[in-house]
């Protein structure tokens, strides 16, 4: 029966009696569809942790990729059960929002702004005997805000004076831009840069972006700021790979890079090529430096043009096409990180694999790392003379041991053969303090890329992914040295066109003085 004045009871109980059903009713059908709602959550969450199990087990796996998945299905994770205890708390009947899991909090930055935001109880008199009560402090919580990207114009004046008597016009002359002629400030073009390649947003959303905020920048225009602030960087780019190759200890990795082959819209695979410079482990002088280049092979010539005539030691996984610049001359050292993964990829099929011995004494070797880093070269070598070479001894006797007993081509029998096949390349940081005990500091630098692959989907040229290579290089060498890529890159573009040639290494990430006043209000 539908309700209306008339078909409504005049008794005040029965009113009352028909408001207490149908709210019954209502609260009944809330939480009917509340339950629906947590078993759909509940078997989502099942799914994920299941998704993560799979993932973790397989974080040790070669590729980055892995790592960058694994983040995905976490974070999704954690969400889906934020979501799960909202809605079962809704279904209990409880209106508030549930505790969180308490964590430690970092303090924000000191750098930011602070805003206070004060709440005055109702009365500042006393509720037992009226008094005025005395301000005795503050309890502080904070809250992290954000305000709307704000886009400014910047009108660049410059007044004009003339004189009547002779004729002449003054005028101070034009302020340096990054391009001639262009609409982008350093700031913009920097901002643009480290979306693309920092934070994987391709250039056609970026400029859909600028749509939205009535601004029309084309995808070609971006394009146009990137490949012409690429061309002023190349010196800063040569002057970092000098560096690197200065070095008598490099690491050296490789990554794929899609790349769109012109005329068919097909793609191969190109790749890119990181060489980092790290001496801080053994209380080296030098800054780090990551140096990246492109190419479109995986040929052993490439890694030996980029590094002609380097004769130190390189520091690689057992990819065989860093074979011939050990044929020039170099020493290579290898990289007890991706021995580990192969064995504990056995374990976490099987925790009761033999595999878990070698896992043990790896792990007792990076025990010891930990404990030296730092430290300068000669002392690194005598300690791991002294406790690392026994721990060596005793895993190669085990590893030749077992892949006596083994099935052949096994996965166990291929993780011993990887490990044996490069022995003493494995072994090598033990004699030399220089060197590390695995590629880590590469690998970390050459992680982002593998996400940027996964947005960017592919790179449009040849020609782009030297681009990227610039890029790579500059924004990796300020994060090794605790520089923000922005405010960095920020810098550079306001001062390089005024710099002479001769004193262009002051931009480099260890030399640059990113609050140098006089570049404060260049544009």
């Amino acid at each position: 029966m539908k309700l209306t004045a008339e078909t409504l009871p005049d008794d005040p109980h029965l009113l009352k009696q028909m408001l207490m059903e149908l709210s019954a009713q209502q609260q009944s059908g809330s939480v009917a569809q509340l339950s629906v709602r947590v078993q759909a959550l509940e078997e989502r969450n099942r799914q994920l942790e299941l998704l993560v199990r799979m993932m973790q087990k397989r974080q040790f796996g070669r590729s980055s990729e892995n790592s960058a998945q694994l983040d995905l299905l976490t974070e999704e994770a954690e969400v889906i059960q934020a979501e799960l205890k909202q809605v079962k708390s809704l279904a209990e009947g409880e209106q508030k929002t549930p505790t969180p899991t308490k964590r430690a909090h970092k303090a924000f930055p000191a750098s930011l702004e602070r805003e206070p935001v004060k709440t005055e109880p109702d009365s500042t008199a006393c509720n037992d005997c009226g008094e005025a009560m005395k301000h005795i402090g503050d309890d502080v919580t904070e809250v992290l805000d954000v305000k709307p990207v704000t886009y400014t114009v910047k009108q660049l004046v410059r007044p004009k004076y003339a004189c009547k008597a002779c004729n002449t016009i003054s005028q101070a002359p034009a302020q340096p831009r990054i391009i001639d002629r262009g609409t982008g400030s350093a700031r913009l073009i920097a901002q643009v840069i480290v979306d693309k390649y920092a934070d994987h947003l391709p250039l056609y959303r970026q400029s859909q972006r600028f749509e939205r905020e009535g601004i029309d920048l084309s995808r070609s225009t971006l394009a146009d700021w990137v490949g012409r602030v690429s061309g002023t960087l190349m010196p800063l780019v040569e002057a970092i790979r000098q560096h690197v190759l200065d070095a008598g200890k490099l690491h050296a990795d490789e990554t794929t890079a899609p790349t769109l082959k012109p005329g068919n819209g097909k793609t191969h695979t190109g790749y890119y090529w990181a060489y980092a410079r790290d001496d801080r482990p053994h209380q080296g002088d030098a800054a780090p430096a990551v140096w990246f280049q492109y190419s479109d092979s995986r040929k052993g010539s490439e890694p030996a043009k980029h590094l002609a005539g380097f004769k130190g030691t390189l520091q690689t996984d057992a990819y065989a096409g860093y074979n011939l610049l050990v044929s020039q001359g170099a020493r290579r050292a290898g990289c007890w990180a991706h021995v580990r993964r192969k064995f504990v990829e056995l374990t976490e099929v099987a925790k009761d694999s033999i595999a878990a011995e070698a896992v043990r004494q790896i792990n007792a070797l990076y025990d010891i790392e930990r404990q030296i880093n730092g430290l300068p070269l000669g002392e690194r070598r005598r300690r791991r003379q002294l406790e690392a070479m026994p721990i060596l001894e005793h895993l190669k006797a085990w590893l030749d041991t077992h892949i006596q007993q083994c099935v052949k081509r096994s996965p166990l029998a291929n993780a011993i053969q990887y490990a044996r096949k490069q022995w003493p390349e494995l072994v090598r940081y033990a004699d030399d303090g220089q060197v590390d005990i695995d590629n880590n500091a590469v690998e970390r630098a050459i992680r982002p890329l593998a996400l940027g692959r996964k947005n960017h989907l592919f790179a449009g040229s040849a020609a782009g992914g030297a681009t990227g290579a610039v890029m790579y290089t500059l924004m990796g060498t300020a994060k090794l040295n605790s520089m923000n890529p922005l405010a960095y890159l920020t810098a550079v573009l306001k001062r390089i066109n005024e710099t002479p040639m001769t004193e262009e290494e002051d931009l480099l990430p260890w030399n640059i003085d990113l609050a140098e006043a006089k570049y404060a209000e260049a544009v």
